[in-house]
């Protein structure tokens, strides 16, 4: 018997550990959800890196908001992004989950290949899960693509070919409708009954399957597997009966009515048209869509997620940090404003810290959401002034898949293809390439 929490006990089938040899350790349960988080424009490269070592180390000024989830934290240092060869920041974007180069594409300057956070969903998602994955942004497509997706804002491409771009959800209202469905209580269809979540058995095991599958060998281990996976498909032919779990909540609504997420729409190919309403509206409205996505997740609803602030042209204001001008003047249009990207970058900082806070606040039995994830932050480039996609500024978080965090790992010169193979394989993938082969050597050591 394998017991979990209260008086819950599943049966097992006879395994060879049962017997008088005990087999060799099993490596760790896959992931089983993914988030990816873009920030454009790079950073300020020697206020972001830490200082001290693998194990013992110092947040950069950019960073430290990180510090109190700093041993949730990998930071890998000194990735090039080898396959981002193309328009300056169109190129990278693209690159950034894909792996894919931009230059000679036939798919309308969108790549070769599909981005790893569908690669993912097609693995533990579709199929399985009310929606395969969610792609949602804050003030997105603000300068010349007018509003619309183009090279210059798309991070996510389809799993089969071609490999279409997927263009992220924009309207606050309109993503909560289409997580949550409509909210009126009293109404008979309450939302929250509604997502009550239709808790496995399974689920009470908490860690005690992932304590015993490390045990086990792999012909235990596909054994095992299969057992439980029968158990979830009894389940689920008898789940008109809703079990509520205190893991998922139905997230807050709050009024986003001064935010209009089309405003791009509006936008010149020199500049955006200031809508200084929007744009002081940005700091709640990327709350509450961060709110949906850790409960999308929490509920269910989806394991994969994509969250865009902004997009490669970033021209928005940023009111809340007395900061006039839009991101990309401060980056590169005005000069290099070295002060004010980092005051920026620091901001995006302490939105990473409530994501990561909001996931390890989720109890999915016995662990937290954060636990059982791996959460991927990146940008197109590395340096703004000159659009260098070296020693990129990337941050891993979560335990999934065995992910051994509270360090800073360096890898100078090689190819983030390797880090995208890397996190397909703390998924239970386990290929060894991935993108464009001209740019990926295998998976990156020193992860797990």
């Amino acid at each position: 018997m394998l017991r979990g929490a209260g008086a819950i006990a599943v049966s097992l089938p006879w395994l060879e550990i049962m017997g008088t040899e005990r087999a060799a350790h099993a490596q760790p349960a896959p992931a089983k959800r993914f988030l990816a988080v873009y920030t454009p424009g790079g950073t300020v490269m020697d206020r972001w890196r830490p200082t001290g070592s693998e194990t013992s180390f110092t947040l950069g000024p950019i960073l430290a908001p990180l510090a109190p989830v700093q041993d949730r934290l990998l930071v890998v240092d000194g990735l090039d992004m080898k396959s981002a060869r193309g328009e300056q920041h169109q190129s990278g974007i693209i690159a950034w989950l894909t792996g894919t180069t931009q230059e000679g594409s036939s798919n309308n300057g969108y790549g070769s290949g599909p981005s790893i956070d569908q690669v993912i969903a097609s693995r533990i998602s579709a199929g399985q899960k009310a929606k395969a994955s969610i792609q949602i942004a804050v003030r997105w497509a603000t300068g010349k693509s007018h509003g619309l997706l183009s090279p210059m804002n798309a991070a996510n491409f389809e799993d089969s070919a071609p490999h279409q771009p997927i263009p992220p959800r924009l309207d606050p209202v309109e993503i909560f409708t289409h997580l949550f469905g409509t909210l009126n209580p009293g109404d008979g269809n309450d939302a929250a009954r509604r997502l009550e979540r239709k808790q496995s058995i399974l689920d009470f095991l908490d860690r005690r399957y992932a304590t015993l599958s490390a045990r086990l060998g792999a012909a235990d281990r596909q054994k095992i597997d299969q057992h439980l996976t029968k158990i979830r498909e009894i389940e689920r032919s008898l789940s008109n009966v809703p079990v509520a779990t205190s893991a998922c909540k139905v997230p807050t609504m709050v009024d986003t009515s001064d935010y209009n997420p089309r405003t791009g729409l509006n936008s010149s190919d020199t500049g955006s048209i200031k809508d200084t309403s929007t744009d002081a509206a940005i700091p709640k409205v990327g709350k509450l869509l961060t709110d949906m996505l850790v409960m999308s997740l929490a509920c269910d609803i989806t394991a994969v997620g994509t969250l865009q602030w902004s997009d490669t042209e970033a021209k928005h204001t940023f009111p809340w940090l007395n900061l006039s001008e839009h991101h990309h003047f401060y980056q590169h249009d005005g000069g290099f404003r070295a002060a004010e990207c980092e005051r920026i970058c620091n901001w995006y900082s302490k939105q990473h810290l409530y994501l990561l806070e909001e996931m390890e606040k989720v109890d999915m039995g016995g662990h937290s959401l954060l636990d059982e994830s791996v959460v991927f932050f990146g940008s197109e480039i590395s340096d703004p002034p000159t659009h260098s996609k070296t020693n990129m500024p990337f941050l891993l978080a979560g335990g999934g898949g065995g992910l051994r965090t509270g360090r800073w790992v360096r890898h100078p010169g090689v190819s983030h293809n390797n880090l995208l193979v890397s996190i397909l394989n703390l998924f239970g993938d386990t290929r060894t390439t991935f993108g464009d082969p001209r740019y990926c050597t295998g998976p990156l050591t020193n992860l797990t």
